[in-house]
């Protein structure tokens, strides 16, 4: 082991149960959010039945993206993800702002997946639709998680197993159900003319909503038992995986749907069309499940975010604090978990969620490039090592410059700013008013 990873040992606090299973599920839970019931319409409307290749080019656009997340995720025995990779390669303010617009764009996704649950368990619970219903309903599913997380990595990966199993069932569920009952139909045949150029990007701007996410199951590395091989493992099985799923079902909610480009809530159309209205409950439960597994895995990740940069002296060294019995960033749950119920509250968050997606691709190039300025270092036994020399991850920085210029200006302008505002607070770091 290097001396880095000596250094990482020893200023670890975090017990390490993360095994496989867990980092399988950290990327499988980061990828299916609310995504999946929401776009299949969307795909439809702008490619026809070609919505199903869009799929596959997204996974092999993202594909050299997580090739390179899965090298990088194997040098590191320590928590942080980007900010390690981004601090190492190119220096601490990379590495800072890697690690802040990381954690922002989990936190809004996060705020905005929680009112969605909302509005979930409103469609059981009229009373959570709105006004002190709706902020209760906020409330008491983030202290929820909150506890989850404040228990353990333990308490939270066995969560998520429960959570996970449910979603899958569903969707599993959904895709055996319409295979079933529709046979051969739910094949494309695509004898309709192929989408333009234009809406097979914006195709592929909207479904890569779909392929984001993984790379939170590289931040809590410091909690893995063997990162160097359960990492790149966990992210290429997770991608297979999902990758998969999404195809089938958008087979099955075109076959099911006869006006999917026009359904707001395709999959739960598809559901209702195939198994009546228990179907549409049913499938409003594993809506319910999907959202609390992603929100159960955005939390465990983006806390740890912040309990790295409290160790690199970047925040205050009270995020960094560690529960004498539970031995988790309790403190950094905390301040999430406060924070994600002041966005809940506001409402709706399409306008801030714009930012997302291009603050992770700024995030997948730094991790790209940092493969030329660490393998050198770390190309070691027991690493994992890309072959092609750097090509894997040129591609990867070449795909994520093609997405960016798909993106809206909104998206840039919000992304800038929040930029600014991470450079302020770095600064103020390294001027030594942080130490509170």
């Amino acid at each position: 082991m290097t001396s880095t990873g000596n250094s990482e040992e020893k200023t670890e606090k975090l017990p390490r149960n993360l095994g496989l299973w867990g980092v399988w599920m950290l990327v499988v839970n980061g990828l299916i959010g609310a995504g999946i019931f929401g776009l299949p319409s969307g795909a439809y409307a702008l490619a026809g039945e070609y919505s199903v290749l869009v799929y596959i080019f997204c996974a092999l656009l993202m594909l050299p993206v997580i090739l390179s997340f899965a090298e990088v995720g194997s040098y590191f025995r320590g928590t942080g993800g980007p900010i390690r990779y981004g601090k190492e390669a190119f220096g601490s303010f990379i590495g800072f702002q890697g690690g802040w617009l990381y954690y922002l764009a989990r936190l809004i996704s996060f705020s905005a997946n929680t009112v969605l649950l909302t509005d979930s368990i409103a469609y059981f619970f009229p009373m959570a639709d709105s006004g002190t219903g709706r902020l209760i309903s906020l409330a008491l599913t983030i202290v929820f998680l909150s506890v989850i997380n404040v228990l353990g990595s333990v308490e939270s990966i066995r969560s998520m197993t429960l959570f996970t199993i449910i979603k899958f069932g569903v969707l599993i569920g959904l895709v055996i159900g319409g295979f079933s009952m529709l046979g051969m139909e739910v094949l494309p045949n695509f004898e309709t003319g192929a989408p333009s150029g234009s809406d097979f990007g914006k195709a592929a701007l909207l479904l890569i909503y779909a392929f984001v996410g993984f790379e939170g199951a590289v931040v809590p590395a410091g909690e893995a038992k063997r990162p160097e091989r359960d990492m790149p493992l966990g992210l290429l099985l997770g991608l297979g995986v999902v990758a998969l799923i999404y195809i089938l079902v958008q087979m099955v909610a075109q076959a099911a749907v006869p006006n999917l480009a026009d359904s707001t809530a395709p999959l739960l159309d598809a559901s209702s069309n195939l198994f009546g209205q228990t179907g549409a409950v049913i499938l409003m439960v594993g809506v319910a499940t999907s959202v609390l597994a992603n929100l159960v895995s955005s939390m465990f990740s983006a806390t740890r975010i912040t309990y790295a940069l409290s160790l690199e002296k970047s925040l205050p060294k009270w995020f960094g604090e560690v529960h004498p019995k539970f031995l988790t960033p309790a403190n950094s749950v905390i301040f999430f978990g406060l924070a994600a119920l002041l966005l809940g509250a506001m409402g709706s968050f399409r306008f801030l969620a714009a930012m997302t997606v291009l603050s992770r691709l700024l995030l997948f190039i730094m991790t790209c490039a940092a493969i030329p300025k660490l393998r050198p270092k770390y190309q070691s036994a027991g690493r994992f090592i890309l072959k092609g020399g750097y090509l894997i991850p040129v591609l990867g920085i070449l795909a994520c410059l093609w997405l960016m210029l798909q993106v809206s200006w909104t998206s840039i302008w919000l992304t800038a700013i929040l930029v600014g505002i991470g450079t302020g607070l770095y600064w103020v770091g390294k001027n030594g008013k942080v130490e509170g």
